[in-house]
Formats: structure tokens, C-alpha cells, sequence
């Protein structure tokens, strides 16, 4: 008889679970039916308060949000702000650093999110960086440890680096870099957008100066909600040039520059921030604390493997490491005709992705079930079986 599985008394919590077969959390995660509740609050609060809404709750919320995540990433209450997007986050502390003298190197790798690459390609630059990528390795799926250790020097002021690289779920050493980093007196800027809520992550522990990350995938928190995390220690050092008037420390007294920053996280706020995406974001959290971190990824590596398994007895090459400490959350599988593959799971409400170097992508949550994943597989295999994959070949999509 099956061991139960206690994670799965999670599952009514989350509505689209009664129908789907959700394998997607590494985009989104499920909605929560209290996030449901969260925006009804939010707009009986605007119906009813209108504009005194901001003294009541609005005001401070962005802080408030952060110290519901901030136990999941081990993080102080009050180090962690809540701003709109991760492009947004990187870009404040991009802006927080100087680059006109001889600690002017940016060291990251192939495979970080495009979005985040954009922003050190460009605006890091017109900064003064000089933007340093460490290619992949041989196997396209991470990169050579020793290679980055190497770039970083005393030259170097920031790293920004996913814990979890986004295509392949390959997950870094998190603590040689962080090691590496403190040794030469650089930066890191670590992204836990792909592990935050699919594994245990410690700032603390780790020594992790700054991080950033977001609840709309693993932490099922929705759009709108990304965060950053700025060591207490480090922060009343850090002036972003990138800012907006809620940071100011006096933001109604409506002062002219110079700027004067608060002291607290708000410091790296900017302006008005995305009010119900903060009422959405707070549900998701809640639900993985209560779930426990460490059960999570038990579950997370047991059930990736069972996706490893069922790609072996089919020879379906993966795109993601096979070793559990190397890997996140989320399979990435070639699997003949992905594209046209993933749009017919899809329409037979298999919810998956598919990414063009490297095929299919299943992410399994603290909310699937064995069956489920077991089921998409017999789903792949009718399909091809059948052929029926080729009526999505002319079917294009903006989002895959």
C-alpha cells in the first residue's frame, strides 16, 4: 500500500486542482481560493475608505508582504520590500552600486533569465560595468564552477546569479560562490525566483547579501509580486539611483532632490507600488509555511524523479540534471514534436510549457499527485502514438 502523502492535504485549497493536471508551478503557481478572498478585501477597503485606505493598510503593505516571505528565505523580519517585478529589483540595485573606478566587473552566466541579462547588458554598461557571462558547460545545462569562481575578483563589484537556473533547473553552489564573493569583497545578487518556494533556501546562512525573487511561481503568490532582500547590515550603505518618493523618509513632505532615504526596507521602494498584486501575493506564502520547506522538497525531488524514470523507459533525453543537488524543481524533456506536444497537453488541460533549446517542461508542487504525472505520461504517448500532435503544427501562440 502507497505511504500517504500529507503535502496532498493542501490540494482543496487550490480550485483549478479539481479539474487539471497542474504542470506548471515553475511559471505560475495554482492560485490559492484565499487570494479569492485577498482581492475582495482589497476592493471592499478601496469602496469603502477610498483614499484613507493608504493610512490604513496600503501604506506599509509592501513591507508587511515582505515579512510573510521572509521566513521561507530565511531573511530577518523587515529586510525584505516588495516591488513589482524582478527587472525592477535588479535594476535598484544595479543602481546602488558605483562602477567608475577599478571595482567595475560584472560576472554572471549563460542561462540566467533573459529580463535579467537585458538590464546588466545595457543599463550596467551605460553605467560604466564591464559585463563579464561565463558561457555554459559541455553539457549546455549549467556552467564550470571553477570557471566563475575564477572570474570573480577584486575587480569585481557585483554577481548577480540564479540559484536556479530557469530552462534547465540546474541549481548552483551556492555556498563556494557566496565564499568566493566574500573573499574578493564582491557582491552577490542571488535570484531565487526558481527555488523560493520549491526548496529550502537561508540568506542568513548562506551569507547572501542581496537577494531577489517572486511568489508568482513556487510560492503561488500571482503577477505583480516580486521581492528584495537587502542584508540590514549592508543597506544603510546602499544609495539606489533608481528610485521613487516611497523611499524618501519624509515621502508627504514632498521635498525637492537631494534625495534622503528612509532607513528601512523601503529604502529600495519606488513609487506607487501594485496594491492588489500585494493582496495576492500574501495568501501563497502562507499556505508553503504551513507546509514546511523540507517536506516540500523531499516531495519535489521524489516526484522529479519519477518524471526522470518515466523519460528513461522512453528515451526521451532530459535537459535537466540528474543529480538531486543540482536539481530544482521542474523537468526539461525533449520530447519529439515538444511544441506541438505541449499545446495538445494543454488542451486536454495538462498544463505544461515548452521552451525551444530545451523541449517540454513538468514541475511537480507539494500539491501533485503521483497519478497525475504518471497520467500526463500515458497522455505523451497517445499522442504521439496517434500522431495527433500535428493539428497544433500550424497553431501559433504568444505565450508557450
Amino acid at each position: 500500500m502507497p505511504t500517504p502523502d500529507p503535502l496532498l492535504r493542501f490540494r482543496d485549497r487550490f480550485p483549478i486542482l479539481k479539474r487539471t493536471k497542474y504542470l506548471v508551478s515553475h511559471s505560475l503557481g495554482a492560485m490559492p481560493e484565499a487570494a479569492r478572498d485577498a482581492l475582495v478585501e482589497y476592493a471592499d477597503l478601496w469602496a469603502t475608505r477610498g483614499v484613507r485606505a493608504w493610512g490604513d493598510k496600503w501604506w506599509m503593505m509592501s513591507i508587511e508582504i515582505g515579512d510573510v516571505i521572509a521566513p521561507l528565505i530565511g531573511a530577518p523580519r523587515g529586510s525584505v520590500v516588495m516591488l513589482p517585478n524582478v527587472t525592477t529589483a535588479e535594476a535598484v540595485v544595479l543602481s546602488s552600486f558605483d562602477y567608475s573606478g577599478a571595482r567595475n566587473k560584472v560576472v554572471t552566466v549563460d542561462g540566467e533569465f533573459p529580463s535579467v541579462r537585458y538590464i546588466y547588458d545595457r543599463l550596467a554598461q551605460r553605467l560604466g560595468a564591464e559585463v563579464v557571462t561565463i558561457p555554459h558547460d559541455r553539457s549546455g545545462l549549467g556552467f564550470d564552477l571553477e570557471r566563475l569562481l575564477d572570474a570573480i575578483d577584486e575587480r569585481t563589484q557585483l554577481v548577480p546569479l540564479a540559484h536556479v537556473l530557469f530552462e534547465s533547473s540546474f541549481m548552483i553552489d551556492v555556498d563556494a560562490v557566496a565564499k568566493r564573493c566574500r573573499d574578493t569583497g564582491a557582491t552577490l545578487v542571488l535570484d531565487i525566483f526558481q527555488s523560493a518556494g520549491i526548496a529550502p533556501v537561508d540568506v542568513q546562512k548562506w551569507d547572501v547579501p542581496i537577494a531577489v525573487g517572486g511568489v508568482l511561481k513556487w510560492l503561488c503568490g500571482g503577477p505583480g509580486g516580486s521581492f528584495l532582500y537587502v542584508d540590514p547590515a549592508l543597506r544603510p550603505k546602499l544609495e539606489p539611483d533608481f528610485t521613487g518618493w516611497m523611499a524618501h523618509a519624509n515621502p508627504f513632505g514632498f521635498e525637492p532632490p537631494p534625495m534622503r532615504f528612509r532607513d528601512d526596507a523601503l529604502r529600495f521602494a519606488l513609487g506607487t507600488p501594485p496594491v492588489p498584486a500585494l493582496y495576492a501575493a500574501r495568501e501563497g506564502p502562507k499556505i508553503l509555511a504551513e507546509a514546511d520547506m523540507v517536506a516540500v522538497r523531499a516531495k519535489s525531488l521524489r516526484q522529479t524523479q519519477r518524471i526522470i524514470d518515466h523519460c528513461d523507459k522512453r528515451g526521451i533525453e532530459l535537459r535537466t540534471p540528474r543529480q538531486p543537488e543540482r536539481r530544482g524543481g521542474s523537468i526539461s524533456m525533449l520530447i519529439p514534436h515538444g511544441r506541438e506536444v505541449a499545446l495538445e497537453l494543454n488542451a486536454e488541460d495538462i498544463v505544461c510549457d515548452f521552451r525551444p533549446h530545451n523541449g517540454v517542461r513538468f514541475s511537480p508542487h507539494f500539491y501533485t499527485t503521483d497519478e497525475e504525472i504518471d497520467a500526463a505520461f500515458d497522455v505523451v504517448d497517445d499522442i504521439l502514438r496517434t500522431e495527433r500532435w500535428k493539428r497544433q503544427e500550424t497553431r501559433h501562440t504568444i505565450v508557450t
